[in-house]
């Protein structure tokens, strides 16, 4: 008998598979489909769910879920129980972890620290394109499988980020990650990007080529200092067999600034794959050496096919499509389609919206022009579906040509021009360009300032700089940004926004952090 059901019974959860900072995982089965299932419970701050924080883990459910790939476990369903509690739905892997293996084994071969690690990195590659980062990368969230495949565990908690999470997750204090795998960017400002997971997966192929962590202390705070001021050890003085060039990528991987790590995970990937030969068994953890597996055997025809297509140039007729013309759009259906839309962004079904939208752009331009009021304003909501979605590198674009577009003609409001400018520069800083974005903000800022001094959308303006500068671990700075705005806020009548509390409460972390940050 299942110990609990959830939808009605659909889904009967069997025993608790792990628990954790973040919540707990069930397995279970899927009764309608008659398939096992992994249920995953997210922890509610004070174990009370509130309709905020369920509108919010539904949108990042439904983000995290658009990650297709081998490597990550498939997202089914998402939904609340009866008390209110958000989970999530999705497949049952079966493996060993690589922590278990590294506990069981110690330190692994070469080879397969290599080959594991060059399929994360693949898995990376697709996440990162797709603006997620994982934030919480370690041995204990990538199974290795019977049949040698990697599944990548714990995106459901990846979601991208927003610089109102930033926000929220300063004035509760509490940083996302495991700090034996933190980079140096998430320890003093919580920042999440691309070079963060690398810098975790360093930690990782260290811990795999060792049966160590990279630094270790009696308390969290103590290894996390160790992170972000302690230099790494050198991998071939504790295991001298290991190659000298995988030791500089470790090194590499390990480098304290974002900018100074490896480029992307491609680049990882591509220098791992020399190392990964000479693959041998694995007891325990991989099926008898010659046993047919099916994803294998999938994956080297891939291999083959896609190797052949780079080489095989395509006619350009071959990827002509045929033109088929669209009726006119009448304006009146023209509002009931971005309602449409509108409707889909407020039930967080962004990628649904972005596709309306799309379409939508496509055919108003070339029936009305690209000046026309409304084609504007449908630019400005595809932009808004992209960036509410968390797929910010698509939605930069947008909004710069958009900014473009309304600088050129003068078509719309200064005040949408404002955002479309203000939202490119956080798409670059959520993408790992905090320093480009905290540069066209500060002009953006100076020129707001000499237009309409100190107005809502100005102050909100120099919030969101001390955020980015918090992000960028400028913390001096943050502290300097925030204060003349909390001065500047409480000289204006009530009602002012940022509220001079949310300002004073940043103001308060900043210095609370510093403190413990002295003491270790």
């Amino acid at each position: 008998m299942p110990d609990r059901t959830l939808s009605d019974g659909r889904y009967e959860l069997a025993s608790p598979l792990a628990r954790g900072g973040m919540g707990e995982v069930w397995l279970g089965r899927d009764v309608k489909l008659d398939r096992e299932i992994a249920v995953k419970f997210i922890r509610v701050p004070h174990g009370v769910p509130e309709q905020e924080h369920v509108r919010r883990f539904v949108r990042e459910a439904r983000i995290t879920a658009r990650l297709e790939h081998p490597g990550v476990p498939a997202v089914y369903d998402v939904g609340t129980d009866a008390d209110g509690r958000p989970f999530l739905v999705m497949q049952r892997v079966h493996g060993m972890s690589i922590a278990d293996l590294i506990a069981e084994q110690g330190p692994l071969p070469v080879g397969w620290t290599a080959a594991i690690c060059a399929q994360v990195c693949a898995v990376l590659v697709a996440a990162h394109a797709a603006s997620l980062v994982h934030r919480d990368l370690k041995p204990s969230n990538l199974i290795l499988q019977p049949d040698g495949c990697v599944k990548v565990l714990d995106f459901g908690l990846a979601v991208a980020p927003t610089l109102a999470d930033f926000s929220r997750i300063t004035l509760s204090g509490e940083p996302v990650g495991t700090p034996a795998y933190m980079a140096p960017e998430q320890v003093e400002a919580n920042l999440s990007e691309p070079a963060t997971d690398l810098y975790a997966l360093g930690c990782t192929i260290y811990e795999m080529l060792t049966g160590d962590h990279v630094f270790a202390g009696s308390t969290a705070y103590s290894v996390m200092t160790q992170q972000v001021k302690e230099p790494p050890p050198r991998l071939r003085s504790v295991r001298p067999d290991v190659p000298a060039a995988l030791e500089n990528l470790v090194l590499e991987l390990l480098r304290k600034r974002p900018e100074d790590r490896p480029a992307d995970a491609e680049h990882v990937y591509q220098r791992l794959l020399p190392f990964a030969a000479d693959l041998g068994q694995l007891p325990g953890a991989l099926q008898p050496a010659g046993t047919a597996s099916p994803i294998p055997m999938y994956a080297e025809l891939v291999g083959r096919a896609w190797r052949k297509e780079q080489h095989t140039p395509v006619p350009v007729e071959a990827v002509r499509e045929p033109a088929h013309p669209e009726a006119p759009i009448s304006r009146e259906n023209l509002a009931k389609a971005r309602d449409h839309a509108r409707r889909l962004v407020r039930e967080s079904r962004f990628g649904q919206a972005a596709e309306v939208l799309g379409e939508l752009e496509e055919q108003t331009r070339e029936i009305f022009g690209d000046t026309d009021k409304d084609v504007l304003r449908i630019r400005y909501d595809l932009a808004t579906a992209l960036f509410e979605g968390g797929d910010y590198r698509r939605a930069a674009p947008v909004y710069r040509a958009l900014a473009a577009s309304l600088t050129t003609t003068g078509g719309g409001s200064s005040d949408l021009l404002f955002d479309c400018r203000v939202k490119a520069a956080i798409c670059d800083a959520m993408t790992g360009g905090a320093a480009e974005a905290l540069e066209q903000l500060g002009l953006l800022l100076a020129e707001r300032r000499d237009a309409y001094g100190d107005d809502p959308r100005t102050l909100e303006l120099r919030k969101q700089i001390a955020l980015l500068q918090l992000r960028s671990g400028e913390r001096k700075a943050a502290r300097q940004t925030l204060t003349g705005l909390l001065a500047d806020v409480r000289r204006l009548p009530g009602g002012a926004h940022p509220s001079p509390a949310e300002v004073a409460d940043l103001i308060a972390s900043i210095r609370a952090d510093q403190t413990e940050t002295n003491r270790t």
